[in-house]
């Protein structure tokens, strides 16, 4: 069974798809992982990062993108033509064990979502709409993607900056998440707030199954600081770090941190990671460590097994 790992951060511009697609083929390449990276951003950024334009477009006019499998779910009278498997790309930008589900810049209609649960919740008495929006939120990603959790040790979601309904099913549907930040007051707020939403998002669907301690088994797996600038940032940057590293512990805070490097955003160029492009710059090579530190934080939470690699079942350590 695949872990589910959701790369989220209230705010825009921190690193987040850089940090998804870099990990995702440095796990792949390095590590010898089979990672599917799932795009639930409409900017698609991270699928326009492991494709060219061109191909993005063919696949798209095919339909063959998540906003296929979103729309099959949302109307699961609709005559399903294809499934996930015809969907995923394989062997994405040249990594063996490196998949993709593409994105798409309209990932859903909120119209037909809202007439589909209200329909649900005058059919069912019984059931509030809150609750019916709930269950349906906790579903929709988690039912995407259960044909292939066997094929897989990891699921990389890159997650939009905001708060919708994707973004809560994906967090919803995750083991962990990493949140990417840069050493800036904004990106500070983004994670405030996004640790805000997540317990808000345990606290709604705890009021509406009771029973269900925790419904939701999501947790912090790390916070990646991605820096930019020059030297003379470095003390403002310190300063801004020390004041997250009061509010979280040393084993929530990741180790290495993604130095700035233009080569980076160059590789965007390639419609390929840096680590692929780009292997020997100083970029590249961070995440390559970042990697390591990655699987050792997994072996230390025992999501999976130190001598085999495997999983461990997340149920045993609770």
């Amino acid at each position: 069974m695949a872990l589910i790992i959701s790369t989220v951060n209230m705010k825009g511009g921190v690193g987040k798809t850089t940090l998804t697609v870099n990990l995702a083929a440095c796990l792949a390449r390095h590590h010898k992982k089979r990672v599917l990276v799932v795009d639930l951003d409409s900017q698609i950024s991270a699928t326009l990062s492991l494709m060219p334009p061109q191909d993005f477009a063919r696949i798209r006019k095919a339909r063959r993108t998540i906003s296929y499998l979103i729309e099959t779910t949302i109307k699961p009278t609709l005559k399903q033509s294809l499934d996930i498997n015809d969907i995923i790309c394989p062997f994405i930008a040249n990594v063996q064990g490196l998949d993709l589900l593409p994105g798409d810049i309209e990932l859903y209609d909120e119209y037909l979502v809202s007439e589909m649960l209200h329909k649900r919740a005058v059919k069912d008495e019984d059931t509030n709409f809150q609750e019916i929006w709930n269950n349906f939120e906790l579903i929709l990603i988690k039912q995407i993607l259960e044909p292939v959790m066997d094929q897989y040790d990891f699921i990389i979601m890159d997650c939009a900056p905001g708060y919708n309904l994707v973004t809560r099913s994906g967090l919803a549907a995750s083991d962990f998440y990493i949140l990417p930040a840069r050493p800036e007051p904004l990106s500070v707020v983004g994670i405030q707030l996004l640790q805000r939403r997540i317990r808000a998002l345990r606290e709604s669907h705890q009021d509406t199954d009771p029973d269900n301690i925790d419904p939701i088994k999501l947790n912090l797996l790390g916070i990646v600081f991605i820096l930019s600038g020059g030297t003379l940032l470095n003390r403002y940057y310190n300063q801004v770090m020390k004041r997250v590293s009061d509010d979280f512990t040393a084993s929530q805070i990741f180790k290495h941190k993604i130095p700035m490097d233009v080569n980076v955003a160059k590789a965007l160029d390639t419609f390929q990671p840096a680590v692929v492009s780009m292997p020997n710059t100083s970029g590249s090579k961070a995440f390559v460590k970042l990697a390591s530190e990655f699987i050792a934080k997994m072996k230390e939470v025992g999501a999976i097994s130190d001598r085999t690699g495997g999983r461990v079942n997340l149920a045993d350590i609770e």
